[in-house]
């Protein structure tokens, strides 16, 4: 993550739960020197996980871990960020450091009033397949952040998957109810075929097996096709045919509805985080 012929920047985790561990693990993965790289956690099991995965400096100490710090990753809950965010902000104001939050409803206003109104912050809504690699993010940088900022952030989310930029914060909550939520509504699909399979007769292993493969197919034709998802869905649905029944069948049950219904409850919900957020 080098700039030229300048050093990759100093990189500090405030958290070292399963999302940091991934993004460390990315970063290393891709090039970014592990001794560029430290983390804080009050817990010592979260730092001996993720001693395993890189010789990165570990802290109990949130002050001592973004010492010199370009960037700062908050990697905690909603519930403790004030906490945490006081505790980095004389940090932030010296090093002028870029603060990447990717906790759930803490808006850039509220991290603003504790880190100071100068601060260039990024908000993050990563997913949970960031775990394997293959994340989707959105991302959103507040007025403060410079160019090379905004680059250093998606370079840092970028090596845990694809990463996208939304021009306003609003949108955020859409992206937790897609991509963020989403893998969620495909485990429920998966697990509604596999009991539709076991009712039609299969064994729960043949069925679990079948969708699962069938999940990872789908997805992987998808994103490797430069085909329309609808185009590709016609293809498989031949007319007259058992798919085309089964695809009547989620229509005339208002699929999509239930679908665009469940989306809005989860922005929604978002949207009432940042609010209980403050």
């Amino acid at each position: 993550m080098a700039d030229g012929l300048s050093p990759p920047p100093r990189i500090a985790f405030v958290g070292a739960g399963n999302m940091a561990s991934s993004i460390i693990g990315g970063l290393i993965d891709s090039g970014h020197p592990a001794d560029r790289i430290s983390a804080a956690d009050p817990y010592p099991a979260s730092l001996e996980r993720l001693r395993a995965i890189a010789p990165v400096a570990l802290f109990t100490d949130n002050t001592a871990a973004v010492a010199g710090a370009d960037i700062i990753i908050l990697a905690v809950k909603p519930q403790v960020m004030a906490e945490a965010a006081g505790s980095i902000a004389a940090a932030v104001q010296a090093n002028h450091s870029l603060v990447i939050s990717i906790a759930a409803g803490v808006t850039i206003a509220s991290m603003q009033a504790r880190l100071g109104p100068d601060a260039a912050i990024v908000r993050c809504m990563p997913n949970t397949p960031a775990l394997l690699g293959c994340g989707a993010s959105g991302l959103f940088a507040n007025s403060t952040t410079s160019a090379q900022q905004r680059q250093f952030a998606q370079r840092v989310l970028s090596a845990v998957g694809m990463t996208c930029w939304v021009e306003t914060e609003p949108e955020l909550d859409a992206i937790t109810a897609l991509s963020g939520s989403g893998p969620a509504y495909f485990f429920l699909l998966a697990e509604a075929m596999i009991d539709a399979g076991i009712a039609l007769g299969l064994h729960r292993d043949t069925a679990t097996a079948l969708a699962k493969q069938t999940s990872l197919g789908a997805a992987r034709m998808a994103l490797e096709s430069d085909t329309d998802l609808g185009e590709l869905r016609r293809r498989v649905t031949s007319p007259g045919g058992t798919t085309e029944r089964a695809i009547q069948s989620f229509e005339a049950d208002g699929l999509r509805d239930v679908v665009t219904r469940a989306m809005r409850a989860a922005a929604d919900r978002a949207l009432e985080m940042s609010m209980e957020m403050g």
